[in-house]
């Protein structure tokens, strides 16, 4: 629609572009399953696979070689999501697989807990709850706990919140918005503030990043889940495979005692 001060999509052409939006998106989705298929493998030997960054060190690795040991021609393609939004990428056909914190319900995926374990704290080595080898989650009530924002992954945030709730005690937190573990490491080394991650990634990003210490949070601990989830109206063998072998080193490592 035109007038002689300025123009604008009529109803008709506001259809036109949203649906043309739908459309382009919708053949960017084949022409990618298309290169894939262009591979090799075929898309059926290909895993788009998301998971949050705090899986980057121990739980991603451990399942990532698990599947390959099993599978030599599934190809892996990794990508870093939020736990909040891995959801909605499976059932928008954007990934395949996802590895998150407390897994949300959502119509449409399925999940499976995969992994139980407990959070540590990381820390400067000149903290002086440094010296302790194991500290009472008590002992955090008069420190600032840096964690990622609520928003990334709410159950996961609020069972933190709860646990310290339980112990006693209003935690005060300083939530990052954008949480990239190198940041948070880096951080770590200067400050005061004490992290509260997976003990998984926490002793490895310990052992990896000079002037950190990790340290385990007892009575009570506050223990981490970790859900693998995939778009349950989809059968797929390659997905069907890397689900079984994941399962299966979950099961021989304990991960779920």
């Amino acid at each position: 629609m035109r007038s002689t001060r300025h123009v604008e999509l009529t109803a008709a052409g506001r259809v036109l572009l949203e649906e043309g939006t739908l459309a382009l998106a919708a053949l960017e989705r084949a022409a990618d399953r298309t290169r894939l298929a262009g591979t090799g493998t075929g898309t059926d030997g290909t895993i788009r696979l998301c998971y949050t960054p705090i899986a980057s060190f121990g739980t991603l690795g451990a399942i990532l070689t698990a599947v390959q040991t099993d599978n030599p021609n599934l190809t892996v393609i990794q990508r870093e999501r939020y736990s909040a939004t891995i959801p909605a990428r499976l059932l928008a056909g954007e990934d395949d697989i996802g590895l998150v914190l407390y897994s949300e319900p959502t119509k449409g995926v399925a999940s499976a807990i995969l992994r139980v374990e407990p959070l540590a704290a990381l820390l400067s080595e000149r903290h002086h709850l440094a010296a302790t080898e194991a500290i009472p989650l008590a002992k955090l009530q008069d420190e600032t706990l840096l964690l990622f924002s609520r928003e990334h992954a709410p159950t996961y945030y609020d069972h933190i919140i709860s646990t310290c709730e339980r112990a006693g005690f209003q935690p005060r937190v300083n939530a990052f918005r954008d949480p990239r573990p190198l940041a948070m490491l880096a951080r770590m080394a200067t400050g005061h503030e004490v992290g509260l991650t997976p003990a998984s990634f926490a002793f490895h990003a310990a052992d990896a990043q000079p002037g950190v210490v990790a340290r385990e949070i007892v009575d009570p601990e506050i223990l981490a889940e970790w859900s693998i989830v995939w778009p349950a109206h989809i059968e797929s063998a390659a997905i069907a495979r890397f689900l079984d072998s994941a399962r299966k080193y979950a099961a021989d490592n304990s991960w779920l005692s």
